[in-house]
């Protein structure tokens, strides 16, 4: 690690996500000067934070948390509670914004706060976990449409509140170097994009001992066309591997029950699985496959990686930023069940080669430290910020 400077940094978030592992290292350099979040305080026990840094504001949040899972409320409330969720938070966090250099704040949160950061001699820095608001709109419409699924679209309110995040923060931070594409691709300068992928939990995801006797294949993620679930049904369909089983965990969305009644072979759905579960169900697995059209950087394949399992995952998930193609896992391109349907046929023929990946995923999840090399990439970006 190195050693700290004069920094006082401000994170402001409206979950936990990332956030909390951005605070912990920002903490561990000695420059957390406090952490915003929608979460309740009982939701925050175990975050390696120090509870005197942690401001809590739920009150919108944490009833949206809750009433979300239902349809009813997805279908008529989810989208203006949310915008007015994130606005509250916003606001709050402008309005008691301690002393700071910098706040970080998570995108879709931030233009409140950034601009009183701003007034006071502060940066502002856009946290941004995905792909550029723009891009992500486009791709999701296209990706629904292949389906024969009609996308909403993204809240034309959120969209303009994002696309101004970015004009006014000083800077971007960016998860993977295929994010940090679509927003140069989208005109913003690459020198303000600070490129951070993110770490590994080594402590809680780890390997468990035997992998289940079976070919298991794991898919971890919202049951949700952006995941490329249609695309992983049917690869998995034609590897046509004997005994093999497809587990899904993970919430439904309103376009699961239609996708999962294409699927040409059995699948099992555990819901959303938690804490050991999780833990339980990724060492088991045989492999993960992660065929995303959209993402920032999934933290559930370096959670997989840290339990031993190599990782299937498509260009579009960031995985280029955590492992080699063809060492931990394979890379392959979106909306292409034939490639993994190959894959699949591979690992499931080879079980040497499923052993090597599952071993090289720990070991390059162990390489990065935790976190801590998330941390130095931020550190180094803020302190290039800072003194420009």
């Amino acid at each position: 690690m190195r050693p700290p400077v004069a920094m006082r940094a401000v994170v402001s978030t409206i979950g936990r996500f990332h956030s909390f592992n951005q605070a912990r290292q920002l903490q561990e350099r000695g420059a957390l000067e406090a952490i915003f979040t929608g979460y309740p305080r009982v939701k925050l026990g175990n975050t390696g934070v120090d509870p005197a840094r942690i401001r809590s504001f739920p009150w919108l949040i944490a009833p949206y948390m809750a009433l979300v899972r239902f349809h009813w409320f997805q279908r008529t409330l989810e989208r203006d509670w949310a915008w007015k969720a994130h606005r509250a938070h916003d606001r709050h966090v402008a309005r008691t914004l301690p002393p700071c250099d910098v706040v970080i704040a998570l995108s879709g949160l931030g233009l409140a706060t950034g601009r009183t950061a701003q007034a006071r001699g502060a940066r502002y820095v856009c946290d941004r976990a995905s792909t550029h608001k723009a891009f992500q709109n486009d791709i999701l419409h296209d990706e629904y449409a292949r389906h024969g699924f009609t996308f909403a679209g993204i809240d034309p309110r959120n969209m303009a509140q994002e696309l101004e995040e970015y004009q006014v923060a000083d800077a971007i931070t960016v998860p993977s170097g295929f994010v940090r594409q679509t927003f140069i691709d989208r005109g913003v300068p690459a020198e303000r994009l600070i490129l951070t992928p993110y770490g590994g939990d080594l402590g809680r995801f780890r390997p468990l001992g035997p992998k289940a006797p079976e070919f298991r294949v794991l898919f971890v993620g919202q049951l949700a066309v952006r995941k490329g679930l249609p695309d992983l049904l049917e690869g998995f369909a034609r590897a046509a591997i004997p005994g093999a089983r497809l587990v899904l965990v993970g919430g439904e969305q309103p376009e699961t029950r239609a996708m999962l009644g294409r699927a040409r072979t059995p699948v099992e759905c555990l819901g959303m699985q938690f804490g050991d579960d999780l833990v339980r169900e990724m060492a088991q697995a045989s492999v993960m496959v992660l065929p995303s059209v959209e993402e920032g950087m999934a933290l559930v394949m370096a959670m997989t990686m840290a339990c031993g399992t190599p990782v299937i995952a498509s260009h579009n998930t960031g995985a280029a930023d955590l492992f080699t193609d063809g060492v931990e896992g394979f890379h392959i391109p979106i909306r292409d069940p034939d490639a993994i349907a190959d894959r699949l046929t591979r690992l499931a023929a080879d079980p040497t080669l499923r052993a090597d990946m599952g071993h090289a995923a720990r070991r390059r999840v162990e390489s990065f430290g935790g976190w801590a090399a998330y941390g130095d990439r931020l550190w180094a970006g803020l302190e290039r910020l800072l003194s420009a």
